[in-house]
């Protein structure tokens, strides 16, 4: 008898078990989720194991706006910043760019397949990530809630892929046509794992260091919408440490070195412009009225310091200049990177103001002053507008632009402050170590006949130009 007793409770408990699944959602719970995705917000049956969503995958509006804002950030830097920087540098040295361009994206992401995704988005600590996406393990395309509620987890790690590209290949115009090929790519290597992966990590990771928005218990609450800090002022510091240790070019200050193409930079330049609406709109992770403010800042910053920057060399040299409007257009866009989220359309032209003036006082001055040979200043537009739109956006962000402010503003710019020192510090003392390391494996620079023949034959075989 309590033999037949126990089979008949194991009986009943096997049946309700099975019994007890996840039913349709009802027709409240789907219009709920419904509206949830038209807002861009949290799924209404998310985290009810009673329900199974109808819509439980990618949202294929927001999806789409992601996929088509991670092509545009690759399209900033293949082809935008290889000709930006290409149309910049002596014809010699055109395919030397272009190279380490291409090299860079090539590397960058083997690294982050492998393991820099996980580093920079793992649960890890407050300073980096862990192993668990090794590989991209459980980073799947029918999955969501890595990035953000209806976009895929493996276009959240693609459309990051591409922040992480363009950052190291920022770098290169500060030591455009003297670095070996070979160094630049083991430079970067070092770089990827000592900086941009513990930045990515520590600015939007919800385990963040600096994440303000996701981390209730970060030490440091900052706001940086796309990347001011992780981005340009990570490789515009960067790039003056390794400009000064590597040296000045042969010849700098005693024969001209004058850009070999401006029609090649003002086309790279509105390649980069277009892109960058992958870069700022995107960040928004959604195609809702967050991104439209993102998308109205960056035009009008981008379109002000452009005109304000050659207005003011106008004002001192005599001409306004082509270089001087691509130049400013790239500081706009810099300087609204960290802001542009959290912004209003008005705030945005003061930043534009200021993003063509501060900058080009770097560019023209600063570096005359001290003497460094920043090639393609890379530290004056972007280690300098990168710092001056950090600290701008403490000032300027607004919770009319974006309720995540609303929570933070008491004390930003006080935050703000404090995240650009530690992203200054850190990336002067990591590039300093790694340039050194670089310079005692295979060395920095190529030899004093390459460099005054070019780098594109010594180190690639090939010439930009044929006569």
């Amino acid at each position: 008898m309590k033999k037949l007793l126990f089979i008949l409770t194991c009986a009943l408990l096997a049946f309700t078990s099975l019994d007890v699944r996840a039913a349709d959602p009802s027709l409240e719970e789907r219009i709920a989720d419904l509206e949830s995705y038209v807002n861009n917000a949290a799924r209404a049956t998310a985290g009810n194991t009673n329900v199974t969503s109808k819509i439980a995958g990618p949202g294929p509006g927001h999806n789409a706006w992601q996929m088509t804002s991670t092509a545009l950030v690759l399209f900033m830097t293949l082809p935008g910043l290889a000709l930006f920087y290409g149309g910049l540098v002596r014809k010699k040295n055109v395919l030397s760019v272009l190279a380490q361009c291409m090299g860079i994206a090539g590397l960058v992401t083997i690294l982050w397949w492998a393991i820099g995704y996980s580093l920079s988005f793992g649960a890890g600590n407050a300073f980096i990530g862990d192993a668990a996406y090794a590989f991209f393990k459980g980073v799947e395309p029918g999955n969501v809630g890595a990035g953000y509620y209806w976009i895929s987890d493996s276009m959240w790690a693609m459309f990051q892929l591409t922040f992480a590209i363009i950052t190291p290949a920022l770098i290169i115009g500060a030591i455009a046509e003297r670095m070996k090929f070979v160094a630049v790519l083991l430079f970067v290597t070092l770089w990827m794992f000592a900086v941009y992966f513990p930045f990515a990590h520590m600015v939007w990771s919800t385990t963040g260091f600096m994440c303000g928005p996701l981390n209730p218990g970060a030490t440091i609450k900052a706001l940086d919408f796309a990347g001011g800090t992780v981005v340009h002022m990570t490789s515009g510091w960067s790039a003056l440490v390794l400009c000064i240790i590597l040296g000045k070019r042969k010849g700098f200050g005693k024969e001209p070195m004058t850009p070999h193409s401006m029609t090649l930079c003002m086309v790279g330049t509105g390649m980069l412009w277009v892109g960058w609406y992958g870069f700022n709109a995107g960040s928004a992770l959604g195609a809702d009225a967050i991104a439209s403010n993102a998308f109205t800042t960056t035009t009008l910053a981008a379109a002000v310091a452009g005109f304000v920057w050659a207005m003011t060399e106008w004002l001192t040299r005599g001409k306004p200049s082509v270089l001087g409007f691509c130049s400013g257009i790239v500081a706009g866009l810099v300087v609204i990177t960290p802001a542009c989220g959290f912004v209003t359309a008005q705030s945005a032209v003061i930043m534009g103001i200021l993003a063509g003036i501060v900058p080009y006082l770097a560019c023209s001055y600063l570096k005359k002053m001290i003497g460094y040979d920043d090639a393609l200043d890379t530290f004056g537009v972007h280690g300098i507008g990168g710092t001056l739109g950090a600290i701008l956006t403490g000032i300027f962000a607004d919770e009319k632009a974006n309720s995540v402010v609303a929570g933070l503003k008491a004390g930003l710019l006080g935050a703000q402050i404090k995240a650009v020192l530690l992203t200054v510090v850190w990336s002067v003392v990591a590039t300093t170590i790694i340039a050194f390391i670089v310079k005692a494996v295979v060395g920095l620079r190529p030899t004093e006949e390459v460099e005054i023949a070019g780098l594109d034959l010594a180190e690639h075989g090939e010439e930009g130009y044929h006569s």
